[in-house]
């Protein structure tokens, strides 16, 4: 038994020995997963194993890979060079790596794609380098690759062309470069992720998405678009257009896509929406910071995330958010609204975000879904707030009442589940019963301002006298005073995250 262990240690012992023969070499770490990370070096160290798979040398001083460096590690399937100050890599610097699949270049001084990159590669980085163009014969053979990073370089044009070879790329990054013009049809039929935010394009060819009917993203945010790009592949469930000059959303151009899931068009030049924008399998809807004068009404059933901020929207009523049951959030902030129709949310069973601050309301809004967790209404002009409009709120958690024009309360104890009120900036009158309104929030350990109602305002001592014999008379009232018992959260419902 012992004779038959001698031999399996000795033939594991020989199996590890045949791939590291070699001595670590100095400044490097070499683990047993035949692993090399190297620091401090400016070049590749001489004396690594040849069965080397993983070689790691980011943070290094190293400007140029030559072919002879690497002609020792015919093994190699991750390449790291990142940050690395490289600015030349050798034409058929990895001709002998044909298990390359993994090469990181990004964050160096490469001015073109290194040319015959071994045709093994699935994932090729090339971000935050110098590159100018898009060669064809740099990328010809690279018929495997699967992901392309060329983010925050300083390509202009971009040839569909020189992308063509590339039929099983899946994922491509151009974001972050200077492209002014995208010439052709973009022929990469596999293709499910496309990034070509922050640039300076202002239009798309009319088929240059026609050979890419497997896109589910499609990035353009940051750029000079006046117009939604024509023939969007049907198969898109995430659209970005944050960012460019679009002037209006038209239901001819996105009726077809019937699998759109997150739209975003925020910071653009919108003032019109087609009415009937029903898209299906839409939950999210951006349109913050445009100038959109009426809320967007008929909109799909199935919406959760509604952002209308930074508009110039004046009034929201029932017609505008009628049907909308499986709505979470509603973001209306920043707009001029002076009215908002009793019972405009009825629909809304499943409401728990509204965010109403810094608009022109004068009256706290009546007929708020049950279901709300959290209510912003800072900075309008509510001079006061009724018992029936709090009365539904029995799940509010958060309420905001900042820099209105409020001078009391009605009780508190309307909103059971209340945690976090927010009352700075308003005209408070400190009467006896606002003082025990304030007293029943404290009782239930409600986080307030600690200031609410402690400074009194006086300018003469008679009127300090006064205030103090006001004071004493709340507190001897207050005496016979019991808190009012309030509901015991049994459960742990939390306020929602913005995000879905």
């Amino acid at each position: 038994m012992m004779w038959m262990l001698h031999v399996l240690i000795s033939a594991l012992l020989y199996k590890i020995g045949s791939v590291w023969c070699h001595e670590c070499p100095a400044k490097c770490v070499c683990e047993a997963a035949a692993s090399v990370q190297c620091f401090g070096v400016q070049s590749v160290p001489s004396g690594i194993a040849g069965g080397v798979r993983r070689l790691n040398l980011v943070y290094n001083n190293i400007e140029e890979i030559k072919g002879r460096e690497l002609s020792g590690l015919p093994g190699l399937e991750e390449v790291i060079l990142s940050s690395c100050g490289l600015e030349q890599v050798e034409a058929n610097a990895f001709r002998v790596q044909k298990h390359l699949k993994w090469l990181d270049l990004q964050k160096n001084k490469l001015p073109i794609i290194p040319r015959a990159l071994p045709s093994s590669l699935k994932d090729l980085n090339l971000g935050h380098n110098q590159i100018h163009t898009l060669q064809e014969s740099a990328l010809h053979g690279l018929r495997r690759l699967r992901v392309l990073n060329l983010q925050n370089n300083l390509i202009t044009t971009v040839r569909s062309s020189s992308l063509s070879a590339l039929l099983k790329l899946e994922t491509l990054y151009l974001d972050g470069n200077k492209i002014k013009a995208i010439q052709g049809v973009l022929r990469l039929p596999v293709l499910t992720w496309l990034s070509l935010a922050n640039n300076k394009i202002s239009s798309l060819p009319s088929a240059f998405f026609s050979s890419v009917q497997h896109l589910k993203t499609l990035d353009v945010s940051s750029n000079l678009l006046t117009k939604l790009p024509h023939n969007l592949p049907q198969a898109l469930v995430h659209l970005n257009l944050n960012r460019n000059q679009i002037r209006s959303l038209k239901n001819r151009d996105l009726t077809r896509l019937s699998d759109l899931s997150t739209l975003a068009v925020c910071n653009n030049r919108l003032v019109s929406v087609d009415r009937g924008l029903r898209l299906p399998h839409l939950t999210v809807l951006e349109l913050a910071g445009n100038q959109l004068r009426v809320l967007p009404s008929r909109l799909s059933s199935n919406l959760q995330k509604v952002d209308c901020g930074q508009n110039q929207i004046q009034e929201v009523t029932y017609q505008h958010l009628s049907g909308l049951r499986q709505l979470r959030h509603l973001f209306l902030e920043n707009n001029t609204i002076q009215q908002f129709e009793p019972d405009a949310l009825k629909d809304c069973v499943h409401l728990t975000n509204l965010a109403l601050e810094q608009n022109l309301l004068s009256t706290f809004p009546h007929g708020l879904p049950e279901s709300l967790v959290r209510l912003d209404l800072k900075a309008n002009c509510i001079t006061t707030i009724q018992e029936h409009a709090l009365k539904p709120l029995k799940r509010l958690q958060v309420l905001n009442l900042r820099n209105n024009r409020l001078s009391s309360l009605p009780a508190m104890s309307l909103l059971p589940r209340l945690r976090t009120l927010y009352l700075e900036g308003n005209l408070w009158n400190c009467t006896c019963e606002l003082l025990k309104v304030k007293r029943a929030l404290l009782n239930r350990d409600v986080d307030m301002s600690a200031e609410f109602c402690t400074e009194p305002v006086h300018t003469s001592l008679d009127i300090w006298q006064v205030y103090i014999m006001a004071q004493e008379m709340c507190e001897e009232q207050s005496r016979e005073f019991l808190p009012e018992s309030h509901t015991v959260n049994t459960d742990n419902e939390e306020y929602d995250d913005y995000d879905l």
